[in-house]
C-alpha cells in the first residue's frame, strides 16, 4: 500500500520498491500456476473451489451467479468438517431444518453421533456397519456401494446417542431433519424399500423410496435415491416444492448428493422460482452437494455411458410430512408422452434382494 511521505525521494524509493515487490508476486504467479492464490483470493475463493473458479471465468459468468454457484454448489471436500467428509447442517445451508454428513470410517472405526433436536437415517453407501443405541444393536449389512443394490438402514430419534462401527470400514450417509416428536429407533430391512421406475424413454431413472413420505415413518425427514441410467435425464420436468399451496405443493428445503459410477461428471440446474431466486448450473462429481432453498430444481443429466447416483434429504415446516410438488409450466408437457414411450432397458439397475432380517439385540 503507498501511503504519503514529505521526503519525495524516499516515496520514489517505496514506489520502485512495491513496483519490484509486484514484479516478483507476477513471477511467483507464473512459476506456480494453479498453486494457492494471494491472501485476499485464497479467501473470497477457496483453493477446492478453484476447479469452478477457473470454469467460471472460461464461460464469463457474471458475478452475481458466481456467488450463487459457490454458497449452493459444494464441490467434493468443502463440506468436510471434523469426522465428516460431508457436514451440512441447518445452520450452515441458511435454513431451519434439512442436514446431512457422509461418515467415512476405517477397518474398526468407530464413531459417537449426539442426534441432539434431529431425526437421523443412517444409510450405508458403501460397506456394513454395526449401529447401538439405547440398549439395542442394529446390523446392517450394507452393500459393496450405492450401483449395486438397496441397502438395509437404521433410523435413529432425537435426544439420543448412538455408536456407528464398522469392522472392515466403509462410507455412510447420516440423513437429517430437526423434528419435534420422538420416534423409536428402528431397523429398515432392504427388501421393503420399494423401488420405483419412473419416467420413461429418455427421462427414466430408478428411485429407492427407503424413507419417502409415504413407505417409512419420520417426523419430518424425508429421503430418497436416484439412479439415472447414462444419458438420461432425471429431476425432470423441472418443479419446485418452495411454498405451502394446500394439496399442489408443500415446503421443503433439498439437498442432493451425488456420485458417478466409474467417475466422470454429470449436470444438476436450479433455475430461479422467484425473483432473486436460486440460479445454477453446476458440474457435479462424486462427493458433491447442491443445497436447494427454493427454485425450480431439474433436470439431472447423467453422462453417456455413466450412471449417475444422487441422495435426496427434504424437510419442511409444514404439519404434514408430504411431498407435493408442481412441475415447471413450461416443461410439463413432457410428463404427458411418457405413457407413449417405453420405460429405459437397462432399468431396474438392481432389486431389493431377500435377507434373513435385522439383527437386533436388546
Amino acid at each position: 500500500m503507498t501511503t504519503d511521505h514529505p521526503d519525495q525521494e524516499q516515496h520514489r524509493d517505496q514506489e520502485q520498491h512495491r513496483d519490484q515487490d509486484q514484479e516478483q508476486h507476477q513471477g511467483q504467479q507464473h512459476q506456480h500456476q494453479g498453486q494457492q492464490q494471494h491472501q485476499h483470493q485464497h479467501r473470497e475463493q477457496p483453493q477446492h473451489r478453484h476447479r469452478n473458479h477457473v470454469r467460471d471465468q472460461h464461460q464469463g459468468q457474471d458475478p452475481h451467479q458466481h456467488r450463487e454457484q459457490r454458497r449452493f454448489h459444494l464441490p467434493s471436500g468443502s463440506a468436510a468438517r471434523g469426522a465428516y467428509a460431508v457436514d451440512i447442517d441447518p445452520g450452515r445451508a441458511g435454513w431451519d431444518r434439512s442436514a446431512l454428513r457422509v461418515l467415512e470410517l476405517g477397518p474398526g472405526g468407530v464413531h459417537t453421533l449426539v442426534t441432539g433436536e434431529s431425526e437421523w437415517i443412517v444409510l450405508p453407501l458403501a460397506g456394513a456397519c454395526t449401529v447401538r443405541i439405547a440398549g439395542e444393536t442394529f446390523e446392517l449389512r450394507g452393500r459393496e456401494s450405492v450401483f449395486s443394490g438397496v441397502s438395509d438402514f437404521a433410523y435413529l430419534p432425537r435426544d439420543a446417542h448412538a455408536q456407528i462401527a464398522s469392522g472392515a470400514g466403509g462410507r455412510f450417509a447420516l440423513a437429517g431433519a430437526k423434528c419435534e416428536r420422538r420416534l423409536p429407533a428402528r431397523y429398515g430391512p432392504a427388501p421393503e424399500v420399494p423401488v420405483e421406475l419412473r419416467g420413461s424413454g429418455t427421462c427414466s431413472r430408478q428411485v429407492n423410496n427407503f424413507a419417502a413420505a409415504d413407505t417409512f415413518d419420520c417426523d419430518r425427514l424425508i429421503a430418497v435415491e436416484v439412479l439415472t441410467p447414462g444419458g438420461n435425464w432425471s429431476s425432470y420436468p423441472p418443479h419446485k416444492h418452495d411454498e405451502h399451496v394446500p394439496g399442489e405443493e408443500c415446503e421443503l428445503e433439498e439437498i442432493y448428493y451425488f456420485e458417478v459410477r466409474d467417475g466422470g461428471l454429470g449436470y444438476h440446474r436450479v433455475s430461479p422460482s422467484r425473483d432473486g431466486g436460486t440460479d445454477i448450473l453446476a458440474e457435479v462429481r462424486g462427493g458433491d452437494v447442491v443445497l436447494i432453498p427454493d427454485g425450480w430444481h431439474g433436470p439431472s443429466i447423467a453422462p453417456p455411458g455413466r450412471t449417475l447416483y444422487y441422495l435426496n434429504v427434504m424437510a419442511g415446516p409444514g404439519e404434514e410430512r408430504a411431498w407435493l410438488i408442481r412441475d415447471h409450466p413450461d416443461h410439463r408437457w413432457i410428463r404427458d408422452t411418457w405413457p407413449d414411450e417405453p420405460i429405459d432397458a437397462r432399468l431396474p439397475l438392481y432389486t431389493a434382494h431377500p435377507s434373513p432380517g435385522p439383527e437386533v439385540t436388546p
